[in-house]
């Protein structure tokens, strides 16, 4: 299975506005908006998103994820001095539970001890993920409302 990543580009809104209002299903199930209103307010939850990042993170490294050539996802990273940031980690629910998610995490940590720097990620309280991030010695740093600041650091020995 070949993983890869490539620039998202403005080409890619529609994929991106897909990868997103997956992240946001179980929740627009629960409210009580016909489809067109639901379409709308995700696009613009969206549309908010996106233009917070960019303003906030202009050099960060917007990717699309790629499994054999098809997009199944997105990652946004921003890199700085002493930190990783992952500041969106998403791949649509077909393609979840393969091992991507772990393959791309692996990729970073070792950037990351490589280069000697701390990976850091926002993951909501009730997201699966926060079991996989725990898996790879990620710790709860912060709470803000349903969000935990999750960090990996590179563990030194001590003798």
């Amino acid at each position: 299975m070949e993983i890869t990543l490539r620039d998202a580009s403005v080409e890619d809104e529609g994929l991106l506005l897909e990868i997103y209002s997956s992240t946001r299903a179980k929740e627009m199930a629960l409210v009580p908006w016909s489809d067109p209103q639901k379409e709308a307010f995700v696009k613009m939850q969206f549309q908010a998103q996106d233009a917070d990042y960019h303003k906030r993170y202009p050099q960060a490294d917007y990717k699309v994820i790629m499994r054999e050539g098809e997009p199944i996802g997105r990652i946004y990273i921003h890199r700085d001095t002493d930190r990783i940031n992952i500041l969106d980690f998403t791949i649509l629910p077909g393609y979840r539970n393969a091992g991507i998610g772990t393959t791309l995490i692996q990729t970073l940590l070792a950037e990351a001890a490589q280069s000697g720097k701390s990976v850091r990620i926002y993951v909501e309280t009730f997201n699966r993920s926060l079991g996989l991030f725990e898996r790879f010695g990620f710790s709860k740093i912060e709470e803000a409302g349903v969000n935990y600041l999750l960090e990996w650091r590179l563990q030194k020995l001590e003798y």
